[in-house]
């Protein structure tokens, strides 16, 4: 059962020495009891409530970090639903190499993998892991791959083998890179066990089904090696829903301990059916997903889902409040503004470089909102937008003396040119999609 703050904070020193960066002791055994504080940062502990208190301010889902500078975190969840706080770590997608394909073509696939990016929202991600996998290849193939895989693109791995002899070989061809070992089982377990505690590596665990699962990582952690992930077998779409659901509703409502762990996928099929597996995973508890295929286009919709569930539902995305340039803007050219929430930035700084010219995009703080969800809030008003226009010093750079609003918004036009003197507010289109339109009508020469 979990403990609460006055609870935890009858078992800490009580010197309010700060040294765990809380001001007290009582703030510290709060931020415990909210799972955002481990006992260990408290350098004055006793054994006893290390002991009791250790086990008490572990996250429900097991937090852990993967890559040689701990740079893909994995678990560390503490709800079932995004809208109940957050969620933490955001799926982890990785793309499978098979070590019995042709060199040419994992050479290509590497590089690939290596270089792909997205930028989206003002944010660039890339691929978070790679899966090598050793299918009909010799043991030497296997490692050799693993070996490649790392040094060319410095990611942390998934080594997949049902031979633990090559698994243990390419665990130590790698160590240091903090991978995962794919997967023990009552016979393997061992061996595995050894090769990644020894090697520095994560160790998936899998069974025939959950209560199979539970009882090896049961026994693994009762050894003193608590870095798992769990694989659960294949059941077809509706199985894999069924298994992640129980195994995290077990971990976060049941205080399933066993069942605690990030868990790690293989995908199989074609695109489509990869991609909805895939969708699956990252809107129902996946922790690695582990994909066939490289697929750009595939990639950039998974990231793009990803980035929208992972996102703190209390802290919306929002962009740098200032006076963006769009192209190669003069002091002639037009000035548009909007809000600072991400996607409405992006959206709009898009829309205006599709219709060719260059213009000043004006972007006042907002707390992340959207123009009508601001202008709702009492945060996006002619008042507010006439003050951040004077104290940019946008007055000074350009010669215009007109500003496009949003439509939606047409109604703050008045008291913007009041508190603007010597300016004129132009009613933009309310759709950005029609900015096109607006400049060639309203804006050209």
């Amino acid at each position: 059962m979990a403990l609460t703050g006055l609870q935890i904070n009858k078992l800490l020193p009580g010197t309010n020495c700060k040294d765990c960066g809380s001001s007290t002791c009582l703030a510290f055994a709060m931020k415990m009891a909210a799972k955002k504080a481990e006992i260990a940062q408290c350098p004055h502990a006793s054994e006893d409530a290390k002991k009791t208190l250790g086990a008490a301010s572990e996250p429900p889902v097991r937090a852990l970090a993967a890559g040689a500078k701990g740079e893909v975190k994995l678990g560390g969840e503490t709800v079932l639903y995004r809208h109940e706080k957050t969620f933490v770590s955001p799926t982890v997608l990785a793309v499978n190499l098979d070590a019995s394909e042709d060199s040419a073509s994992l050479d290509k696939k590497l590089v690939q993998i290596k270089d792909y990016k997205l930028d989206r929202v003002g944010e660039t991600f890339r691929m978070d892991m790679v899966a090598v996998m050793q299918g009909k290849a010799t043991v030497e193939a296997f490692v050799g791959l693993a070996r490649k895989a790392w040094e060319i693109t410095q990611k942390p791995l998934v080594l997949k083998s049902s031979d633990p002899e090559a698994l243990a070989k390419a665990a130590e061809a790698v160590k240091g890179s903090r991978s995962i070992l794919v997967s023990a089982t009552a016979e393997t377990s061992e061996k595995l066990l050894k090769a990644a505690s020894e090697n520095g590596h994560l160790l998936a665990v899998t069974g025939a089904d959950l209560d199979s699962i539970a009882t090896l990582t049961a026994k693994i952690k009762s050894g003193g090696f608590n870095d798992l992930v769990l694989q659960f077998p294949d059941g077809g779409l509706g199985g894999q829903f069924l298994m992640n659901s129980i195994a995290r509703r077990s971990a976060l409502m049941g205080d399933v301990k066993a069942l605690g762990y990030p868990f790690l996928r293989f995908l199989t099929g074609d695109l489509t059916e990869t991609t909805v597996a895939a969708v699956t995973e990252i809107t129902k508890y996946g922790g690695v997903v582990v994909l066939p295929t490289f697929d750009p286009a595939q990639l950039s919709t998974l990231m793009t889902l990803r980035l929208n569930l992972y996102t703190d539902p209390q802290k919306p995305i929002q962009v740098e409040p200032k006076v963006y340039p769009i192209g190669d803007p003069k002091r002639d050219s037009p000035v548009f503004v909007t809000t600072n929430f991400s996607l409405t930035y992006f959206i709009v700084s898009g829309e205006i470089e599709n219709t060719g010219i260059s213009a000043w995009l004006v972007v006042p703080e907002c707390e992340g909102m959207s123009v009508l969800t601001a202008w709702a809030a009492g945060k996006f008003n002619g008042v507010r937008v006439a003050q951040f226009v004077k104290e940019s010093g946008l007055e000074a750079q350009v010669d215009t003396r007109q500003i496009v609003i949003p439509g939606y918004v047409s109604t703050i036009s008045g008291e913007l040119e009041e508190n603007l003197p010597g300016w004129k507010a132009l009613v933009g289109p309310q759709e950005a999609g029609d900015i096109e339109g607006f400049v060639r009508a309203r804006l050209s020469n």
